[in-house]
């Protein structure tokens, strides 16, 4: 696939009703008029009675599951499954050996009441990926069952990540993450994790070209209450997406283009045929850390008294006020932070940092604004 003409599709395709951060039933529903009714389908219900929908593409022998949003308040992937579903409504000359070779069920949003909310949970407040042996909610259920009559190849799970993670212990910003889920507890190197790992990449091969270095690894600990190790350990090659953090791109509309071209890549690799051998590469990407906050003060003198520097990590907390995610800063951490970096830094050089009336900074304070030289630095996105 050439990421030059994935680029040019995308901004053709791009399902422009979906934008920002906070997607949910009644956003993609202003979508299905572009696709053909027998495409759609209800899978079941949510706790709170809404809708589970499904979309089915391709006419193939190899048989794709994927789903996004199990997370209510991670939406990323959802806009880049319409950007990819108005790309095969299309049915483009770049995807049809994906359809010719593939059969592809989606489901866009399998935590609707938790995308109402704007929660990772759902609304008897579990989270769907921890659900995976218990089966106790009813979204649980809609997935497994779909699962069973849909009895796939393959799967893909996908999901959003925090601002907080690097591509290793670097300055590089996680704006992809990957894993293989590990399906026992050794670990084993099974084929079908191979499998997973060879499409991983195979992923990261081509959108090295986009966002090179950014491209990170999940720890593969084993917890079979976790949904894709559940599908892994029953022997079906299951791939977890992250959508990452890009440079000011806090609508995560930048990381919707990368992850539209991650889906496709990994549905390239599976139309062309596995190639299990290359399964190594994926060792090559680094491991997550969180080496990240939003925002760093540098050098700050916190009081007159005092003649030692310190620095103050400040993270975004993600709040749905109305119809929209606003970004509250509040403090992380007061310290050095020699080792951690900022999506955006300011150096106060020693001076005092003063905020809302010169009240104390602490731990957990929500901090909207910063007095440095007199100048007054909102710190909101």
């Amino acid at each position: 696939m050439n990421i030059e003409l994935l680029n040019s599709v995308f901004s053709s395709d791009k399902a422009s009703d979906l934008q920002g951060r906070y997607i949910t039933n009644s956003h993609i529903e202003k979508c299905f008029d572009a696709f053909s009714k027998t495409r759609i389908s209800t899978l079941g219900h949510s706790v709170e009675g809404r809708p589970i929908y499904s979309f089915k593409f391709g006419h193939g022998l190899k048989k794709v599951l994927i789903w996004s949003q199990m997370h209510g308040n991670e939406s990323t992937s959802t806009k880049a499954l319409f950007d990819c579903f108005n790309l095969f409504e299309g049915e483009n000359d770049i995807i049809k050996h994906i359809l010719e070779q593939c059969t592809l069920l989606v489901i866009p949003i399998l935590n609707p009441d938790g995308a109402e909310r704007y929660t990772r949970i759902n609304a008897n407040k579990v989270d769907l990926n921890r659900d995976a042996q218990d089966l106790s909610q009813p979204e649980s259920k809609v997935l497994r069952q779909a699962y069973n009559d849909f009895e796939p190849d393959y799967c893909f799970n996908l999901h959003g990540q925090r601002t907080i993670f690097s591509a290793g212990e670097t300055n590089a910003v996680a704006t992809l993450s990957f894993l293989s889920p590990a399906q026992d507890e050794s670990r084993s190197l099974t084929a079908n994790r191979k499998s997973a790992m060879a499409i991983i990449a195979a992923i990261n091969d081509l959108v090295q070209n986009e966002i090179p270095g950014a491209v990170g690894r999940y720890d593969d600990g084993f917890n079979l209450n976790c949904v894709g190790d559940t599908f892994q350990n029953f022997g079906v090659p299951t791939l977890l997406y992250e959508a990452g953090h890009y440079s000011n791109d806090y609508s995560r509309e930048e990381v919707r283009r990368f992850m539209f071209i991650a889906i496709l890549k990994g549905l390239d690799a599976i139309a062309l045929g596995v190639d299990n051998s290359g399964y190594d590469a994926y060792f090559t990407i680094p491991e997550n850390s969180k080496c990240f906050y939003d925002i760093i003060l540098r050098n700050v003198k916190l009081k007159e008294s005092e003649s030692d520097l310190t620095d103050v990590g400040i993270q975004f907390e993600e709040i749905l006020v109305g119809n929209e995610v606003e970004f509250i800063p509040k403090i992380a951490a007061i310290s050095k932070l020699n080792q951690k970096y900022g999506h955006r830094e300011i150096d106060a050089e020693g001076q005092i940092l003063a905020k809302k009336e010169n009240s104390d900074l602490n731990i957990g304070v929500e901090i909207d604004f910063v007095m440095l030289k007199n100048e007054r630095i909102l710190l909101k996105p």
